[in-house]
């Protein structure tokens, strides 16, 4: 993660006097894990400290992802935003650049485990639908170009690293994904795009407010990096 990024404020994208969203960067921890128990800095504890009150996580987003990421002012509306995750009651949307070009629209029923690949396998569901593609003038391979595309994600269930695993299974492979992805594509994208980082990132979530019963519809834009890339494949009117 860049150096800036270590100390500049978190985005918000939304708050009221129950719960708030915000723009969780690239790279950055969500919270404490036994996985990196090395770490000191972590989204919650930023937030914490910059609002001056407690919050609580509704969710969670993988390291590598950015976006919008719903927290709780109260463990009771914590609890009440989980029970709708878990209802599948409220709709993600997230932007992703893959390896080649996907079926214009799409579904991904595969079951996944859980952290552990041993662990049991568990019913998963992502929709798709590609919003842009773009072919690329780099050899690769026995290949002289190469396809990407602009795909919008809506998982319907939350298995652990879903969206990168699915499209794995699908062999439209996440670029820049070191876990799930294409070494030979990553390092493409490194080489000639400057680019260091996942592009899979949490757009929009929309949900009934538990406290109000309103509809609400809660979006993060993009980062520079991401914008990037929109910029320079012709993409963003894509998400415009």
């Amino acid at each position: 993660m860049a150096a800036d990024s270590l100390t500049a404020a978190i985005d918000v994208v939304h708050e009221d006097e129950h719960l708030l969203a915000v723009n969780k960067p690239a790279g950055l921890l969500v919270h404490r894990s036994k996985i990196a128990i090395d770490e000191d800095d972590f989204l919650i504890d930023r937030v914490q400290k910059q609002l001056g009150t407690p919050v609580f996580l509704a969710h969670r987003l993988d390291r590598a992802t950015s976006g919008v990421l719903l927290l709780a002012k109260s463990r009771e509306m914590a609890g009440e935003l989980g029970r709708l995750f878990m209802a599948r009651a409220i709709v993600k949307r997230y932007l992703v650049v893959v390896r080649g070009w996907p079926a214009p629209e799409g579904v991904i029923d595969y079951a996944l485990p859980d952290v552990r690949d041993r662990s049991p396998r568990k019913p998963a569901l992502t929709r798709w639908r590609t919003r842009a593609t773009a072919t690329v003038p780099l050899e690769l391979g026995r290949y002289p170009e190469q396809r990407y595309a602009l795909v919008e994600a809506s998982p319907e269930t939350g298995r652990y690293r879903q969206i990168r695993k699915h499209f794995h299974h699908i062999s439209h492979h996440v670029v820049g994904d070191t876990s799930h992805g294409r070494g030979d594509h990553n390092r493409l994208w490194r080489i000639y795009f400057g680019m260091h980082r996942m592009l899979l990132h949490a757009w929009q979530l929309e949900f009934t407010h538990p406290a109000t019963a309103l509809a609400i519809r809660l979006e993060a834009p993009p980062d520079e990096t991401f914008r990037r890339i929109l910029d320079l494949f012709g993409w963003a009117d894509a998400i415009a």
